[in-house]
């Protein structure tokens, strides 16, 4: 891991506005790079070790893109999120 790449997974971790998922698998690479294994680190971070050795190998194929959510495939909304106001 470059010190770029720590610098910007500390970053998120200090942001409130950081998505928890993203915040998470930031945290476990973190871990992960500073030694820890991947059992303990799932235990702390809460995600099953499988998923964990999922996106540590996307980190090291892609790098901090790799930890971003992938697009899924499905129709695009119809309304905005504005418009589905629920009222009761």
């Amino acid at each position: 891991m470059t010190s770029e790449q720590q610098d910007l997974l500390n970053s998120w971790l200090r942001k409130s506005t950081t998505p928890l998922g993203l915040a998470k698998r930031a945290r476990a690479i973190l871990m992960l790079a500073s030694g820890e294994t991947f059992s303990k680190t799932s235990q702390y971070v809460d995600i099953g070790e499988r998923h964990l050795r999922k996106w540590a190998r996307r980190f090291i194929d892609q790098g901090i893109e790799g930890l971003y959510d992938a697009k899924r495939p499905g129709r695009p909304p119809v309304f905005s999120p504005s418009s589905r106001i629920v009222s009761s």
